[in-house]
């Protein structure tokens, strides 16, 4: 086969097991990338120098398409309940049938790290059929040195096949998508689906299970650094606000998605970012904006104008999922070592579409427990087929879908971290406000972005709080620049009485949710639970 770029001679693609390939392009940059891609017709240009791409049927992930392998390291470790499981048979069969479906094909591979820390990151090598995907993956993680390809040694292989379609009856999946771990022999295989962020969420998933035995926390998080060193994490699912609001011009920012938290403190998992693109504007976030007219920029399912190329951002026809990655570079104040010292704050940021919880509030250890391991948000009417109002989303930690392990061993090394550093918890509504969604509205940004400054700078700690008599949360009752109705949601309500409904539901849900938790943890956590303290008035 003709090998091209640079990589290490000794570690080519024959050594996964690779036979007849027609080519492999390994470790090319943007430029090659951009015209492979236009020569297959995989994507268009964008008005700025940005290529789109678009994904077909799979615009998000398929978390039901995704497997473990059930083997001896596995099969008393992994969280069975979470995660769909394959026979090491299957697997076997389903590594076969990739390896013969590439014959005869053009390969594209990059040598990466996922992991800005040396000591813990792992050197992951991606495989794709596409030429988009080989840049985005290049975009995603961290990129080596050059002069480092030579004696490159992939300890992960992913190998990325779109166009391969999985057997059920053969491979032990649901369809024909499948994505597909291996942890023993550190290979993901991800078939059928042409969405570009299942690669970088398969290096998340790896970490996940590899780090907690090291003692080190992997969050699914975004991370930004103060000006004292004084670094804070943001948790939250997708559409919370973990990109939009660790890209603070005042903060250096560590990383949008995934980090992880050693005895040294926190790093970034990746190299670059993989913002929501739906409802962009250059007034709300700025350097995101920038970032879609740059060379270099991957978009998915962006829609364009014909004529002029330029980006609709609030056209959601394709999907509500549109995305951008682009490099971590791209942002003028981003970190350059993907490095921080031990957070001092950790926000939790939930997309209340009920309209009842505060819009800031600050957890002890026992409630920010609880609340990392119930992972709460909202979906909103319009958004997914067959949603008509909003629906109470729980995902542990903040990301089951990459949770390999029990959420009590994240929960776990949570807790004693944030206890070993004194560090300060809040939890933050990015939803909505004088009412659900579709009565109230969405709460303003500049109202967020106060309180985070706030709570961020040490300033909101000293402020008078209430225990709201709903969640048992501690909330201000004033902050400066901030009309003080807006942080006791019910004065923000045309009707208290639906208010109160409203947020007596919430807190049922919620209680619900949590009772497969509760032998997982202490009396304490159990007591953080939300419960109605209405007084009569």
């Amino acid at each position: 086969m003709t090998q091209l770029g640079d990589f290490n001679p000794a570690y080519g693609a024959d050594k996964f097991g690779f036979k007849d390939l027609a080519r492999v392009a390994y470790n090319f940059e943007a430029p090659f990338l951009y015209e492979e891609a236009m020569q297959r017709r995989e994507g268009i240009l964008a008005s700025g120098g940005a290529i789109v791409a678009e994904t077909g049927q799979h615009t998000g992930r398929s978390p039901k398409d995704k497997f473990v392998v059930d083997d001896a390291l596995t099969a008393d470790t992994v969280w069975w309940d979470n995660n769909g499981k394959m026979s090491k048979e299957n697997f076997d069969t389903l590594l076969a049938d990739f390896i013969a479906h590439a014959k005869g094909k053009e390969l594209f591979a990059q040598d990466l790290y996922g992991g800005a820390d040396h000591t813990f990151r792992v050197k992951t090598r991606v495989f794709t059929e596409y030429a988009w995907h080989s840049l985005f993956i290049r975009t995603m993680l961290i990129r080596p040195e050059r002069d480092e390809l030579a004696a490159f040694v992939p300890e992960l292989t992913i190998v990325d096949l779109p166009s391969f379609r999985a057997d059920p009856k053969r491979h032990g999946c649901r369809s024909e998508t499948v994505i597909a771990i291996d942890f023993s022999r550190k290979i993901v295989l991800i078939g059928g689906t042409s969405y570009a962020g299942e690669m970088k969420k398969s290096v998340f998933t790896y970490l996940n299970f590899v780090l907690p035995a090291h003692n080190v926390m992997p969050m699914h998080c975004s991370a930004n650094v103060g000006d004292k060193n004084d670094s804070a994490v943001f948790f939250g699912l997708s559409g919370t606000g973990k990109t939009t609001l660790s890209a603070d011009p005042e903060r250096t920012l560590l990383g949008d998605d995934e980090h992880g938290w050693s005895k040294d403190g926190v790093f970034n998992f990746e190299g670059g970012c993989y913002a929501k693109a739906i409802k962009l504007s250059e007034e709300a976030e700025p350097e995101i904006f920038a970032t879609t007219k740059r060379f270099g920029t991957v978009m998915e399912n962006v829609v364009l104008d014909p004529i002029s190329r330029i980006p609709d951002f609030d056209d959601d026809s394709k999907t509500e999922n549109t995305r951008i990655a682009y490099p971590l570079d791209f942002i003028p104040n981003a970190s350059l070592t993907g490095r921080a010292h031990h957070p001092k704050n950790i926000v939790m940021l939930t997309c209340d579409a009920f309209g009842v919880l505060p819009p800031i509030a600050q957890l002890d250890p026992s409630q920010a427990m609880y609340h990392f391991l119930s992972g709460y948000t909202a979906k909103v009417a319009g958004t997914e087929k067959g949603v008509t109002e909003p629906q109470a989303t729980f995902s542990t930690c903040f990301g089951a879908p990459f949770m390999p392990r029990h959420p009590s061993v994240y929960g776990n090394l949570l807790r004693d971290l944030i206890a070993h550093h004194h560090v300060d918890c809040w939890l933050v509504n990015t939803g909505w406000t004088g009412g659900k969604y579709g009565v109230g509205r969405r709460m303003p940004i500049r109202v967020t972005r106060r309180l985070l400054r706030a709570a961020l700078d040490g300033s909101l700690s000293k402020e008078h709080f209430r225990t709201d008599p709903y969640f048992g949360l501690a909330v201000p009752t004033s902050v400066p620049g901030v009309e003080p109705h807006i942080l006791d949601p019910v004065k923000t309500w045309h009707s208290k009485a639906e208010f109160v409904e409203t947020a007596k539901k919430l807190v049922g849900m919620f209680r619900e949710n949590f009772v497969k938790f509760e032998p997982h943890v202490d009396e304490k956590v159990r007591d953080a639970a939300p419960m109605l303290r209405i007084a009569a008035e």
